[in-house]
């Protein structure tokens, strides 16, 4: 297993995944295994006058890359969409692929590039200890930012153990 290495500076650690998780849906489940499972133990709390769960959602980030090819396959432009929900980027792809409009543009047909798409959420969570931390996910590492408490970077590091996609 490869483990979360600590960074100088601020209260962080990062692994990054031998290999990407493989696609959204994949990346999708491991995210909503942490808000629905809460696997991690957090706690919802009080603060500013609200009631807040243990783990929310703060930032979403899914890029879709595209490339167009010519009639004699040579590559005549490349772009990329970023999408704020996993919705926005599945929807955001089928209007890629059949926009003629932007297709006419690049006088090319277009390719979705899976492999080359990039995702990332960070989640707030509340640790029973009444710490506040950011947990990171993206397509090939995890972070762990604005901790204290060692234990936590351990207990991250156990649920990620845990997953197959975050070897």
């Amino acid at each position: 297993m490869t483990h979360f290495r600590s960074r100088p500076g601020s209260k962080s650690a990062t692994r990054k995944l031998k290999h990407p998780i493989p696609d959204s849906a994949a990346f999708s489940a491991v995210v909503r295994g942490l808000l629905t499972g809460n696997p991690l133990g957090c706690t919802p709390y009080y603060a500013l006058r609200k009631n807040h769960p243990p783990v929310m959602p703060v930032r979403e980030r899914y890029t879709a890359k595209f490339v167009y090819h010519n009639g004699n396959g040579k590559q005549v432009g490349t772009s990329s969409e970023v999408y704020d929900s996993l919705e926005g980027y599945e929807t955001g792809i089928a209007s890629m692929i059949t926009n003629m409009a932007n297709i006419a543009s690049h006088r090319g047909k277009v390719k979705h590039l899976r492999k080359s798409d990039l995702f990332s959420v960070t989640l707030k969570c509340h640790d029973p200890s009444n710490e506040l931390y950011f947990l990171s996910l993206a397509r090939d590492r995890i972070t762990i930012s604005s901790y204290t408490d060692d234990a936590i970077r351990k207990r991250v590091e156990q649920w990620a153990d845990s997953i197959p996609e975050l070897h």
